[in-house]
């Protein structure tokens, strides 16, 4: 995008966040939904399709754009960015990546628009963080395919269009290998979606387990036609690690907001007659989240580089997801100790940020995992022993 055309996007979301979605976050909490005018404005802006190719609709931005602009949306509530998150992350990548031309042109035009939403289902109760264990099953029954199985902590599934459901199609075969994606369409005979489930925190973002009894799709509905048979587990990969740096880029952007409301609270609040940002241990917790936060944003947006460059598409995007995600929760961590007594009661902004960010070190890859994929990307041979 022409760089003039960006600064513009960047300021007109940054505007929707400040003026429009941060007064609404204590509602969005309360009620564990996201009002219908702030749904429509996201399509308007087009947010429903900002990592989407120009081509189908959406604003085709670059890796190192995009993380600009989750460090915007990451400034309010995640709920606000898991709304569209997905459209452009993990669900939207999946048609990018390994989608037929005629999968793409019927598809992604919606997708990117927002008139379709899509959800990626390949986490299932046994297959989290490992998705290659998945027992999900899809066999070819003459023209049809049919799907079995369970997900689990599916994003957007009650409200779902469509689902890009992960299945083995070949039981014979090593686990990484012998996993095709199949679009499946909400309201298919078979599918059913569980209650939402109620979650610690990120509320107005939605998420519930998704079962397929039978499920018959036509053949055209698996991705990449026959040549996307068996090649599941790698359009997966492809699609999380873009995910994991946009997701580490929202973390920034919580980062920053935390810091903003510590810095807010120890400028007005005192303590024995003296403004508590005047004591050095308090000036010590805020000069701490301050380093994690710069640090955060420098990582990212290396990250990101190297993403677009395609010099670095597994290590970066497992460091910068592992970095951001614990350092978020030690910037949510010190915030609560900086607001004290009133840092643990419902209703204040550090409180359900606390909250949100516990996920982030779980979600898209446990830390632990991430740990792993580093180091096994750097030992090669060695690591196994």
């Amino acid at each position: 995008m022409d760089a003039a055309d960006f600064s513009a996007v960047l300021s007109e979301v940054r505007r929707f966040v400040r003026d429009r979605v941060v007064p609404l976050e204590a509602e969005i909490d309360e009620k564990d939904e996201m009002p219908s005018d702030i749904r429509e404005a996201a399509k308007k802006m087009g947010l429903f399709g900002f990592a989407l190719p120009e081509e189908y609709g959406g604003l085709g931005l670059s890796m190192y754009e995009e993380a600009q602009l989750m460090f915007e949306l990451g400034y309010t509530t995640p709920s606000l960015r898991s709304m569209f998150g997905t459209n452009n992350g993990i669900a939207g990548h999946v048609l990018m990546v390994g989608g037929t031309e005629e999968q793409k042109a019927h598809w992604l035009p919606r997708i990117a628009s927002g008139d379709v939403l899509a959800s990626f289902a390949l986490t299932e109760p046994e297959a989290g963080s490992d998705p290659s264990t998945l027992t999900t099953k899809a066999h070819l029954d003459g023209d049809e395919w049919v799907i079995n199985g369970a997900k689990r902590y599916i994003t957007n599934a009650p409200l779902a269009d469509v689902f890009m459901v992960f299945a083995r199609t070949d039981p014979d075969a090593p686990r990484t290998r012998g996993i095709s994606t199949f679009l499946v369409p909400a309201g298919t005979p078979g599918l059913t979606v569980a209650p939402k489930d109620h979650k610690m925190g990120q509320f107005g973002a939605w998420t519930a387990d998704v079962f397929f009894d039978d499920v018959r799709v036509p053949a055209s509905a698996l991705v990449g036609g026959e040549d996307g048979l068996n090649r599941g587990f790698g359009t997966a990969m492809g699609c999380i690690a873009h995910g994991r740096v946009h997701i580490s880029a929202l973390m920034v952007g919580m980062a920053e907001r935390l810091v903003d409301e510590s810095v807010a609270y120890a400028s007005t609040r005192k303590q024995s007659g003296k403004l508590i940002g005047s004591f050095q241990l308090v000036q010590g917790l805020i000069a701490d989240s301050q380093t994690d936060y710069y640090a955060g944003r420098a990582t990212v947006l290396e990250a990101a580089r190297a993403f677009d460059a395609g010099t670095d598409t597994k290590i970066g995007p497992s460091c910068t997801k592992y970095f951001a995600s614990e350092m978020v929760w030690r910037v949510a961590d010190r915030a609560v100790q900086i607001h004290g007594g009133a840092g643990y009661m419902r209703g204040v902004t550090v409180e359900r940020f606390y909250r949100d960010a516990r996920l982030f070190r779980i979600y898209e890859g446990t830390s632990q995992v991430q740990q792993v994929i580093i180091a096994k990307a750097l030992l090669g041979e060695a690591a196994r022993g």
